[in-house]
């Protein structure tokens, strides 16, 4: 017997919880990814990362979170399911994995988040759930050690001067100023988000280090 998943409109999902006035977001600005490479870090080989290279990594790291996340995701711990194209370009699966608390980085729980990856607009949407049958129908329930959680990220810019972008949100009672101090701290840093600097090290196979 078919397993009868729950359908979502993601994008509408994600504006209505980014416009509550309750919940608490955050966007970062968008990253200039080959000017903040050329100013903070040394490479082993120059290096002008494309639009399109941006683009796959992000396409990856929907995929596998524990391969350009692991500074968040427990090894081992991420699956996908549950997949169907919703028309040419546009995939849509489930996602799983735990993944360290925002407020308690000691801490991981499982995190359940619905995925639609849009090829054509360089788009991820990741809904947070609560709750969500596995591939064999039985229901897995998130932890509940922080407030469910939707992001996007994507690419923009052009192809030889892309663009990280990247944006939150929490679905708060009422805003919480808390959540959003790893994100406020890592847009003051200025590096670029881990995950570009481990898809350059271990995917274009290009040594990078952060100039002191």
């Amino acid at each position: 017997m078919a397993i009868a998943y729950p359908t979502i409109e993601h994008e509408p999902v994600f504006a209505q919880a980014w416009n509550d006035p309750a919940h608490t977001r955050f966007e970062i600005p968008p990253l200039d990814v080959n000017r903040i490479l050329a100013e903070r870090y040394e490479l082993e080989r120059p290096l002008q990362l494309t639009r399109a290279q941006l683009w796959d990594m992000e396409a990856r790291k929907a995929r596998r979170p524990d391969l350009f996340i692991p500074y968040v995701v427990e090894p081992g711990s991420a699956a996908v399911w549950d997949e169907r194209g919703e028309s040419a370009g546009v995939e849509r699966f489930v996602r799983k994995s735990r993944q360290r608390l925002w407020l308690q980085p000691e801490r991981r729980e499982l995190i359940l988040e619905q995925t639609r990856v849009d090829h054509h607009r360089q788009k991820v949407t990741f809904i947070g759930a609560a709750e969500y049958p596995d591939a064999d129908g039985v229901t897995l329930r998130a932890g509940e050690g922080q407030p469910i959680f939707h992001v996007i990220h994507g690419v923009g810019g052009e192809q030889t001067r892309p663009l990280n972008l990247w944006s939150v949100v929490f679905l708060t009672p009422r805003q919480d100023s808390r959540l959003l101090a790893p994100f406020v701290r890592m847009a003051f840093e200025g590096w670029l988000p881990g995950y570009v600097e481990i898809y350059i090290r271990d995917h274009l196979k290009i040594g990078i280090s952060r100039r002191s």
